[in-house]
């Protein structure tokens, strides 16, 4: 037969909630009993009756155990309490850092020649000298990259020149090869001797003799 769920009330009946009572009382001293053996667990247990009669169990003592819950229940407190001013003093400085963070984002935008309405004179002067400052800085820092830049192509370009003088000095010790041109022409040492050509006109029919002869000679010089 299947027992019925018990509700979850005050007993109305006066025996019967004694019975029930001394029933479970006993289950429960039996359980912590079991649970400290089994586990080795320090277990305490305080019960009183309806009619304040009082019932315990300890595995050790019962008044060792009650000052250890007492101690750990302080340390818990103290750790709470510890917790919670941890907490408002990160509260107070997440404050601090995002008032500090709206300040440079204020300066930033003032830096930028933005948001100028509410600055007044000895500010903007402020703000100028600042920036005049940050351009001297970066002017300084430019510079440096420039020469540091220069520095290098004067050695890049030292070594293009010796590489050159080196090829040059190669070249010269090549075997010289006569191009086609000087073949095809004769040397200019000749050109200047004289040339001589010989004209000779006949007049008559072939295979005669000649009735008028002319001949010239025609010397060039060049």
């Amino acid at each position: 037969m299947v027992r019925g769920k018990t509700e979850m009330k005050r007993i109305e009946n006066a025996t019967s909630r004694q019975v029930t009572f001394s029933k479970r009382r006993n289950g429960l001293l039996k359980k912590a009993f079991e649970l400290s053996v089994l586990c080795d667990a320090e277990v305490g247990l305080i019960v009183f009756s309806p009619r304040g009669k009082l019932y315990e169990f300890s595995s050790s003592s019962i008044k060792n155990t009650i000052e250890r819950y007492i101690h750990h229940s302080v340390e818990d407190t103290t750790t709470t309490t510890t917790l919670d001013q941890d907490t408002e003093q990160r509260k107070r400085e997440a404050a601090v850092l995002a008032k500090k963070i709206e300040a440079l984002e204020a300066s930033k935008q003032k830096l930028l020649g933005q948001e100028l309405e509410s600055c007044s004179s000895s500010e903007l002067h402020e703000l100028e000298g600042k920036i005049e400052q940050s351009l001297r800085s970066i002017r300084a820092r430019k510079y440096h990259l420039l020469k540091e830049q220069i520095a290098k192509l004067k050695v890049k370009d030292s070594s293009l020149v010796k590489e050159n003088a080196l090829l040059r000095e190669k070249c010269k010790l090549l075997p010289q090869i006569p191009s086609a041109a000087s073949k095809e022409f004769p040397p200019r040492s000749t050109l200047g001797q004289h040339t001589e050509v010989e004209t000779e006109l006949r007049v008559g029919c072939p295979g005669r003799g000649t009735t008028h002869g002319m001949s010239s000679q025609l010397y060039t010089n060049q």
